[in-house]
């Protein structure tokens, strides 16, 4: 079974992932996938618009963390890296519809969409911390900037869950709509965009990445340097196993001790 579905549907791209057993959670294959996808997309000029959409009963609930132990990205390239980088060089509206959960990756790969349809079913959480890593794709830098430094500290620094009425509150998503509503939603506004003048439609949505790119590009390659180093930590190690065995985390089990600090 394909990871990942795709249909061309004239000027449209859909994009399904398809591990609904695993509630869509991501392997470094599908990483991989996902990026060749975008970048093959931003080339062909037949394509205009990208729907986004979970099978089953989720979205996406970030990273699989058996596949993810087998293979932590280090600070070089990595598949995390890879889909970073086709996030900040695709400049042609991607509209994602999400229902369920939305966790992790699952959360903050949305910061790089253009229209985000939340069904009532949505549940966001950037547990990144919890797990002894830090943010990703730049949302160090984007959700600060977007909600505000106090508002992110809740959602990244204590991780704490939000539903879709409070991710429209915030502005994470452009509108909450009733799940049975929620394809049909996503799939008219795609219509939409595929009906406008795809020259002024994609330099419009480049002009508007370009505003806050450089920062959202040094925010990731900072944020990867931090999560390969975090990732391989005695924490971070007892957070992924836990998660495993079904337990909570023991953090005082681990040696972990901040760097010194300078003598002024």
């Amino acid at each position: 079974m394909n990871e990942i579905v795709t249909e061309r549907s004239g000027s449209i791209l859909r994009v399904m992932f398809n591990r609904p057993a695993k509630k869509n959670a991501m392997t470094s294959s599908m990483y991989l996938n996902l990026a060749d996808l975008l970048n093959k997309a931003v080339q062909d000029d037949h394509i205009r618009v990208v729907l986004w959409h979970g099978a089953g009963d989720s979205f996406c609930a970030g990273n699989d963390i058996e596949d993810f132990l087998k293979n932590p990205p280090g600070p070089g390239q990595s598949p995390q890296a890879t889909l970073m980088s086709a996030f900040l060089n695709f400049d042609k509206p991607i509209v994602a519809a999400v229902h369920g959960a939305a966790i992790g990756g699952g959360t903050t790969m949305l910061t790089h969409c253009d229209f985000v349809y939340a069904g009532e079913s949505a549940r966001f959480l950037m547990p990144f911390i919890d797990l002894g890593v830090a943010p990703e794709f730049g949302t160090s830098a984007s959700v600060p900037a977007r909600i505000g430094h106090i508002r992110a500290a809740e959602l990244i620094l204590l991780g704490q869950a939000f539903d879709a009425k409070r991710a429209a509150e915030l502005g994470f998503v452009t509108r909450v709509v009733p799940d049975g509503k929620l394809l049909e939603t996503a799939t008219e506004a795609t219509e939409r965009l595929a009906q406008k003048p795809a020259g002024a439609l994609r330099a419009s949505n480049r002009l508007m990445i370009g505003a806050t790119r450089q920062q959202i590009e040094q925010a990731m390659k900072a944020e990867n340097q931090e999560f390969s180093s975090l990732v391989r930590s005695a924490d971070a190690k007892e957070a992924l196993t836990a998660f495993l065995e079904k337990r909570p985390p023991d953090f005082t089990r681990t040696k972990e001790r901040l760097p010194a600090a300078k003598a002024s």
